[in-house]
């Protein structure tokens, strides 16, 4: 999939006003009340903006944060990052590698086999569910 741009414009008419907040602004939904942070179906999370494939439930887990937790996303390529130094503090921001929504922060702090908490907005994804039965 090729790099997705559209105008500030055409986001607001695509995405809720939340959405758009989160995921073209770098806002942060409130923990414990996005959709996703307690869900448990199997399936795979795609970007809200693009529908790039981002992380599989097979690697989610309850961190305990409020938001939805992966350890690792579906492939090296499905993300990217950069350094984030707002709220006068020092993190790293994960965006959609596709059409850099932003998606939320990577920590250090996370479970085996990565040591990663990729802690994501549900704002800024879409579970395309499965039948894992």
């Amino acid at each position: 999939m090729g790099k997705v741009t559209k105008t500030e414009e055409e986001w607001q008419a695509q995405l809720t006003r939340e959405e758009y907040h989160v995921a073209r602004k770098a806002g942060t939904e409130r923990a414990f009340t996005g959709k996703y942070w307690d869900t448990k179906a199997p399936g795979t999370y795609h970007c809200v903006c693009c529908g790039q494939s981002l992380f599989d439930s097979a690697t989610k887990y309850d961190s305990g944060s409020g938001w939805p937790s992966f350890y690792a996303p579906v492939s090296d390529d499905a993300v990217s990052t950069r350094e984030d130094k707002s709220l006068m503090m020092r993190r790293v921001e994960v965006l959609c590698a596709v059409c850099d929504a932003h998606l939320g922060h990577v920590f250090p702090d996370g479970p085996e086999p990565t040591g990663q908490r990729f802690c994501m907005n549900s704002a800024s994804l879409d579970l395309k569910p499965r039948d894992d039965a």
